[in-house]
């Protein structure tokens, strides 16, 4: 059992490898999303091996859980920059902001926020802006959720 209340699976290999991913900072996803087992599986909100593992393959919890700390507070900058270049239209700027909130909700593993970022970034690449627009409110839901989450269980309890 994870400190989550979530079921542990034990594959620490699911989690963020060095490997190279576009835009990724040399990280990988994980390779299919940590779940709550149950009747109707669920993704977690927060992936908690991703940060585990990103403390690992940079030799430092402590630089892991400013990445967290630093994910957190930018937060609103990134929601905003998204929620505005889709507003003007900006399929350049939704794309570079989608992609941003993308990669690291990954490294942080904000799971369903990372698996929303991709649905939109979908949308903004084909060109469906009205669709791209109606993700928004979600993401701003996912996005709040997995910042609270990660103040919770792994930046404000972690030492």
């Amino acid at each position: 059992m994870s400190f989550l209340g979530a079921p542990d699976d034990g594959d620490a290999s699911a989690a963020l490898s060095p490997e190279a991913s576009p835009g990724g900072a040399g990280l990988t996803a994980p390779a299919g999303p940590a779940t709550v087992q149950g009747p109707a599986a669920v993704p977690l909100l927060v992936d908690p091996s991703a940060l585990q593992d990103l403390g690992v393959q940079l030799d430092s919890p402590a630089v892991a859980k400013g990445f967290a700390r630093d994910y957190a507070k930018m937060w609103q900058h990134r929601y905003g920059a998204l929620s505005s270049a889709l507003a003007r239209g900006d399929q350049a700027a939704a794309l570079d902001a989608v992609l941003s909130l993308k990669t690291s909700s990954v490294m942080v593993g904000g799971v369903r926020l990372a698996q929303l970022a991709g649905e939109l970034e979908e949308a903004v690449r084909g060109d469906r802006m009205d669709r791209a627009r109606s993700l928004l409110q979600d993401v701003a839901e996912r996005g709040s959720e997995t910042v609270d989450e990660l103040q919770f269980s792994y930046v404000l309890w972690e030492s």
